[in-house]
């Protein structure tokens, strides 16, 4: 009878436990928002955890087959909590902030990815992510890898005996473009790169008079290669009478990047330093390989 009782007691008990060990073992599930973000994932060995991805999430092609919730500065609670996430990783200033306490008060687990325009800030950013997804040591490995990569580039960017100026015009539909001012990511790449903003009075992006896009006479004008098709292409740019004035539309000095790569400041951030700097200074000597691993 002894062993009966004892039988059915660990019956009950573990009755108990089974279904608390069945929920810890639920395999994660996480929403990325950012397209730096979902790269650092993917690289740390984290991707089958991914259940979605927003909008600037492009690389690598693996992350257009996720669903997708939306343009990072214009999300919704709702389509994110359908998916039951159990990790939501934002990179800063995604929002609305109000999205964001909905969130936090539905008991989903937030974390905020800083995204600081700097090599320092790409550091950090994985080192974020990392600990958030439970793979630190991979992150400090990518850490050091791409510091070494970043401070060899570094290096050579700095024997440069010139330093163009440089205008980043951001297109956002229709009119005008915007100008990149100081504190941003375009500012941030151009620096990197050897280069100097040609336009920094001002924080963030603006919009350029006629006269200040002639007097700022950049040697360069640079854009994304999605922003360069929205304005037209080319000739869509030089139809601006202000832009066809400048000593880089006289020159041919105009320069389209992708998007994610060139402002994303994510794990690839070499290989963009390195492909603007080729083109800023065609005659410096880089090291060939700064692409993350």
């Amino acid at each position: 009878m002894m062993h009966i009782r004892v039988l059915i007691a660990l019956v009950f008990t573990l009755s108990l436990i089974a279904p608390a060990s069945a929920r810890a073992e639920e395999p994660e599930r996480i929403v990325a928002i950012g397209g730096a973000v979902t790269e650092i994932v993917y690289l740390l060995g984290g991707g089958g955890a991914l259940a979605a991805v927003d909008s600037t999430s492009l690389y690598p092609a693996a992350a257009r087959a996720l669903p997708d919730v939306g343009y990072m500065r214009q999300l919704a609670a709702e389509p994110i909590l359908a998916l039951h996430p159990s990790l939501v990783l934002a990179v800063q200033d995604s929002g609305p902030p109000a999205v964001l306490d909905q969130l936090r008060a539905a008991g989903v687990r937030l974390v905020v990815v800083p995204d600081p325009p700097s090599i320092d800030g790409v550091l950090q950013k994985i080192a974020v992510v990392a600990e958030a997804i439970g793979r630190r040591d991979e992150g400090e490995r990518l850490r050091a890898t791409l510091a070494s990569q970043l401070r060899t580039l570094s290096a050579a960017v700095a024997e440069a005996a010139e330093r163009p100026s440089v205008l980043f015009l951001l297109s956002i539909g229709r009119g005008a473009p915007l100008a990149a001012g100081r504190e941003t990511a375009a500012d941030g790449i151009i620096a990197l790169a050897g280069g100097r903003n040609a336009v920094d009075g001002f924080v963030g992006y603006k919009p350029l008079s006629a006269e200040a896009t002639v007097a700022a006479a950049p040697d360069v004008i640079l854009l994304t290669a999605q922003g360069l098709e929205a304005l037209g292409g080319e000739a869509g740019l030089l139809q601006l009478p202000d832009i066809a004035q400048t000593p880089a539309a006289r020159n041919g000095r105009i320069f389209a990047f992708d998007g994610l790569l060139l402002l994303g400041f994510g794990p690839r951030t070499g290989t963009a330093i390195r492909q603007l700097a080729e083109r800023l200074h065609p005659s410096l000597h880089l090291p060939a390989d700064t692409a993350a691993p």
